[in-house]
């Protein structure tokens, strides 16, 4: 079994709905998101996807989140923007694209987000 994972950041504001503390207030974190791939098999040229291909796959999700106020946008206006929700939000937009781009012979192994250097959330199917 192969494995790559591409690192990407963006800043965005959120807030937690039914959450009694600090975060249940507007505020802001650096994210850092991980999207790791898996797959049995290597293409021609000896890669299981160009890293390039995974950022170029990363890049709406994180421009449609970067510089703005999560529970603005879909789905996070009715879904609670945690970093919890975030990785999966991460792995099921990224596992869609996989699907088409390779014929499922690459999958999305799982999304780690980074909300702070010391706390992230892990989705994993």
């Amino acid at each position: 079994m192969f494995e790559i994972t591409v690192e990407a950041t963006f800043s965005s504001g959120h807030y937690l709905r039914n959450y009694h503390g600090k975060c249940e207030n507007p505020h802001g974190h650096n994210y850092r998101v991980l999207v790791t791939l898996q797959g049995e098999e290597l293409d021609p040229s000896g890669l299981l996807l160009d890293f390039k291909l995974l950022k170029k796959v990363m890049r709406p999700v994180v421009e449609y989140l970067d510089h703005q106020m999560i529970n603005d946008l879909k789905p996070f206006d009715e879904v609670n923007p945690s970093a919890e929700n975030l990785a999966r939000y991460f792995y099921q937009e990224t596992a869609k694209q996989m699907i088409e781009m390779t014929n499922g012979r690459v999958r999305v192994k799982d999304c780690v987000m980074f909300e702070t250097d010391t706390s992230m959330a892990r989705y994993f199917e």
